[in-house]
């Protein structure tokens, strides 16, 4: 049953081919949003993962995975934190760079949007290179949380992203992945 749950958000997933630049195939949840079955799932799966945990805020990286992020803190009953690109949040920052897959960015979060020792889920909508949750853990540690697990609903593993989120110690947990051995699924 979980197994079928995991495939029916997989297979809700639009593959783009060569966005944003030539060679890049782009996983796009939106048709997972716009579904509500396939929108419902999703968000079970990540409620019935963290519902028993012992977790203080979700923090969802931009943009998407305010999305998720913030549905998901909702129906945990936690606070939402958001980890934006640079220039976009009014008070005082902390900011991280890092490299992605195609081109270079920098993330940032308030300065006071985390207690230490505060325990924290990071979530986003893929990880590709790894390099945006990356910088998202690096930023929640250095204001003092513990960021419990990273999360996403698509892993590119080819890319090496969750074997560099494993180097760090932090556990990872994705709903679907493609590439590999696993064949591309075609757009719901």
């Amino acid at each position: 049953m979980q197994n079928d749950l995991h495939d029916l958000v997989r297979r809700a997933i639009r593959s783009v081919p060569d966005w944003p630049k030539p060679g890049v195939t782009f996983r796009d949840i939106t048709p997972v949003l716009q579904d509500p079955r396939a929108f419902r799932v999703l968000i079970d799966l990540f409620v019935y993962r963290y519902m028993r945990q012992r977790l203080d805020l979700v923090a969802g990286i931009d943009a998407r995975g305010f999305i998720v992020g913030s549905v998901l803190a909702y129906e945990l009953n936690l606070g939402f934190v958001p980890v934006r690109k640079q220039g976009k949040l009014p008070s005082r920052t902390v900011s991280e760079s890092y490299v992605l897959e195609y081109g270079n960015a920098t993330v940032e979060m308030h300065a006071d949007a985390v207690r230490t020792g505060q325990r924290v889920l990071l979530v986003d909508d893929l990880i590709a290179t790894g390099g945006t949750m990356l910088a998202g853990i690096k930023l929640l540690q250095r204001l003092g949380a513990n960021v419990v697990e990273a999360a996403a609903v698509i892993d590119l593993p080819e890319l090496g992203g969750s074997r560099a989120i494993a180097a760090t110690g932090t556990p990872l947990y994705t709903v679907c992945q493609f590439g590999g051995e696993t064949e591309d699924a075609p757009a719901a």
